[in-house]
């Protein structure tokens, strides 16, 4: 053999060598930078007497409404410790200087006698913090970190380091006393008892059975990420949950195709649809009647020949129901209705969300309250 043919066949071997693992090999073997991972940490749950730490990563929160959440928590036989910089405002919206809350961040995770972190708020801000937090200081001590809206973005960081979250309510609605099922779930779910939801028929759902890793949240919040350490969405074999509020359907429309575009939902093996909270109604049928934002969404998934739940009561609404991210779930959409079903240790409890439903008439909220809440108007 001469020598360029030798050299020939030896780079040959060597591409051959870097490209011949199996699909198993490369789900089970997750990157050093995170850049694959399908394993995420189930961090301890709750017993009473446990440390909780409150936090404002993204927008200030009043602290009336934390002073109110710590009495929550003590009426759930946990203990509330509040973050350094929790009550300070930065140009009249944000919970403090990047830095003060990425040393809030720390404090949580690095105390040891912290067992988990609930955020006061959303809104915005989140953004501001992926580049100055590492994917190994995140997994170095994991704990439970619970929020929703804004937080979408702590929860795509976790998942990419390899712990699991809770998408869930905060102190701006804990505050209001905690005993309604949403609060309930989240808190029992911290304990260890694990939700398995089952769901009425919708229209929209597309049939079918598949599993994956949960990633996802608010749209708005989590698309703009792609690409950073905080995209979650990287990885494979995904179930993606999608929820918004207060933005018009071109918006939705906009975000799940550059979604799209980035081959994202070639990843995914099921949807999720949550809330779509006060959104648009631009979008009309031949007919001229007004569309559904999940209509809408079906004609673009449809494709994709994959399981779609909707539905799912998580996100702005008054209801919003406690999800594990970066766990690994089953989502069977039938004829009948649908289960979402969460593949981790636990109590597994059923919970049927149309028995839930009816608590929205008393726990009914402003659209500007909600508005606010996603900082979507100050």
């Amino acid at each position: 053999m001469n020598k360029y043919l030798f050299f020939t066949f030896f780079a040959v071997m060597v591409v051959v060598t870097l490209t011949s693992c199996s699909d198993e090999d490369d789900i089970n073997a997750p990157k050093p930078d995170g850049s694959s991972v399908t394993n995420c940490i189930r961090p301890d749950y709750l017993k009473a007497g446990d440390k909780v730490a409150l936090i404002s990563p993204s927008y200030f929160t009043p602290m009336e409404n934390v002073t109110k959440t710590a009495d929550v928590l003590r009426g759930w036989e946990l203990d509330p410790v509040i973050g350094p910089n929790v009550g300070k405002v930065v140009d009249g919206k944000y919970a403090g200087t990047v830095e003060e809350r990425i040393s809030d961040i720390r404090w949580a995770l690095n105390d040891p006698t912290i067992k988990a972190v609930i955020c006061n708020r959303g809104g915005y801000g989140t953004i501001q913090l992926i580049d100055h937090l590492t994917l190994a200081e995140l997994k170095a001590s994991p704990k439970w970190l619970v929020g929703f809206s804004d937080i979408s973005t702590l929860h795509g960081l976790l998942t990419r380091a390899g712990v699991m979250s809770i998408h869930g309510t905060m102190s701006s609605f804990l505050a209001k006393g905690g005993t309604d099922e949403t609060s309930t779930l989240m808190r029992d779910l911290l304990l260890g008892y694990v939700p398995r939801y089952e769901l009425p028929a919708h229209q929209q759902n597309i049939q079918g059975r598949a599993s994956g890793l949960l990633v996802g949240g608010n749209i708005c919040t989590f698309a703009p990420n792609l690409g950073s350490q905080a995209d979650a969405t990287s990885g494979s074999n995904l179930i993606l949950f999608v929820e918004e509020v207060e933005e018009s359907m071109h918006n939705i429309d906009r975000q799940m195709r550059i979604l799209q575009m980035n081959g994202v939902l070639d990843r995914c093996r099921g949807i999720i649809l949550g809330e779509f909270t006060d959104c648009g109604t631009e979008f009309k049928d031949d007919n001229g009647e007004t569309i559904s934002v999940e209509a809408m969404l079906h004609e673009l998934l449809k494709e994709y020949h994959i399981p779609v739940l909707c539905g799912f009561p998580g996100g702005h609404g008054d209801v919003n129901l406690p999800l594990v991210m970066g766990a690994p779930v089953t989502i069977d959409v039938r004829s009948d209705g649908a289960t979402l079903q969460f593949d981790i240790d636990g109590q597994q409890r059923e919970v049927r969300t149309t028995d839930i439903a009816k608590a929205k008439g008393n726990l009914r909220s402003s659209t500007a309250t909600r508005m606010r809440m996603a900082g979507k108007i100050e």
